[in-house]
């Protein structure tokens, strides 16, 4: 039988076409209307787990959106890795800003353009070929594999928790690698050992019971939209500093050595402001734009609506108003104690004349740390050391996989990050893409990964 590095090479046109297939799947774990397409993408996922020569495959319900679970565990001695990855993908609004259609994937330039592409299928599709490329070419495989695949990663894995209380035993592992996530550079690799956790709710203001005539009710009536924003401004300062009591009370404090890590790290402010077309960063004052990213916590407006929005003018003082905030939350902040901050500060700063409800979003998730020095991050760097010939940066992130710390809490592993997604890829943005070099580096990579565990 050949060697896995000639499989891979022999397949590469099948496998790309196996990604624009899954790709096409509009797996938007957010709206309900696409449901039946978050399940279709899992049955895509357990059919190709199947394909890979995985055994015990299984579509698992969770009362949401399920668990695609498989395993090859015939490595007696050998460590148990379980390897993750989400097959939802983010909604696509603002449709128009789509070069092309994102559920119809577009080939350009060594890079294929689709939602997903980056975040998460063409990550965690690589795994799946790097298994079947071992198993094909040596009959076997260098350690016990274990996969979980969620479909609902992109709305906080809400029924995780609960699931994986039930399904320990089934998932039980020494240590967890994440197809999620990604390198710094095309040629510089990273090591993920930190991620924000978060959590958010949705504010629903009220006054009259109907649309009313702004010449004749203004001044008389309070207007749902100026008291959102009364209470919106309230959260924060001129200077960027959440001013809801007891935000930060929980916040672990850098230390110098936290500091000086991130520091080393290179950044580029003018690129950055350049890339973003701001003309300024703003954010907490007294840390650094990095530091702001990945160790402080933030409160935002994600949306914001009410009232007359068309063109023209309507000369109407509005019913109600709606906005939806999301917190980046950061060691040791729990969402729970900060929602029930946020739920007692909007009801301290609601004006009279209106009626609010406070709805928490679906979307909780703990904050992660893992140690630089865990065997997962060891073997980790060895391999990305071999594959780009430098050191990795050791780096944190401003967003949130939850399951890491549902991981490490009910199984007791740490997950360690290995993917090949890069920044500038547009993932939750229109246009989103992965470049087929990366698609190509991550199978190696986990080929190579999975020999040096097993060793």
């Amino acid at each position: 039988m050949p060697d896995w590095k000639s499989y891979l090479a022999e397949h590469q046109e099948r496998f790309l076409a196996e990604l624009v297939d899954f790709l096409r799947i509009p797996s938007i774990s957010a709206i309900s209307a696409h449901a039946g397409d978050v399940l279709r993408a899992a049955e895509w996922v357990a059919n190709r787990l199947t394909q890979a020569g995985m055994e015990h495959v299984a579509i698992l319900p969770t009362g949401g959106h399920p668990v695609v679970y498989a395993d090859w565990l015939h490595a007696p001695g050998k460590p148990t890795v379980l390897i993750y990855g989400h097959f939802d993908v983010q909604p696509v609004d603002p449709l128009d800003l789509w070069t092309h259609s994102p559920f119809e994937p577009h080939i350009e330039h060594e890079r294929i353009y689709a939602r997903g592409a980056s975040d998460d299928k063409g990550n965690m599709l690589i795994p799946i070929l790097a298994v079947e490329a071992l198993l094909r070419s040596s009959g076997s495989l260098p350690v016990n594999i274990k996969f979980f695949f969620e479909g609902q990663e992109e709305i906080g894995s809400p029924q995780i928790s609960a699931f994986l209380q039930h399904e320990r035993e089934r998932f039980a592992c020494d240590l967890v690698l994440s197809a999620d996530g990604g390198q710094w550079s095309e040629d510089q690799p990273q090591i993920l050992v930190g991620l924000r956790g978060g959590c958010g709710l949705q504010i629903d203001v009220r006054a009259a019971n109907m649309d009313l005539h702004s010449g004749m009710y203004g001044g008389v009536v309070q207007n749902p939209i100026h008291a959102l924003v009364h209470i919106l401004a309230s959260m924060r300062s001129d200077d960027g500093m959440i001013t809801v009591p007891g935000f930060y009370d929980q916040v672990r404090p850098l230390t110098p050595v936290d500091r000086e890590r991130i520091a080393a790290i290179p950044f580029d402010e003018e690129k950055l402001k350049s890339s973003l077309g701001v003309p300024a960063l703003f954010g907490e004052a007294g840390f650094t734009p990095r530091e702001r990213e990945w160790v402080r916590p933030t409160l935002e407006v994600n949306g914001i609506w009410g009232g007359f929005q068309q063109e023209g003018i309507k000369t109407v003082l509005p019913s109600e108003a709606h906005a939806k905030i999301t917190c980046r939350l950061v060691p040791d902040q729990d969402p729970q104690v900060i929602l029930d901050l946020l739920q007692a500060h909007i009801k301290r700063h609601t004006p009279p004349g209106v009626t609010v409800t406070v709805t928490p979003l679906a979307f909780q998730a703990f904050p992660y740390l893992i140690p630089e020095d865990d065997p997962g991050n060891v073997a980790v760097r060895e391999v990305l050391i071999e594959l780009y010939g430098r050191e990795p940066y050791y780096v944190r992130s401003g967003g949130s996989i939850p399951v890491c710390t549902l991981f490490q809490r009910q199984l007791g592993a740490y997950t360690s990050n290995f993917a090949f997604a890069l920044d500038d890829e547009r993932f939750h943005a229109p246009d989103e893409f992965f470049r087929l070099s990366s698609f190509r580096k991550g199978q190696t990579a986990y080929c190579m990964l999975l020999e040096r565990l097993g060793r």
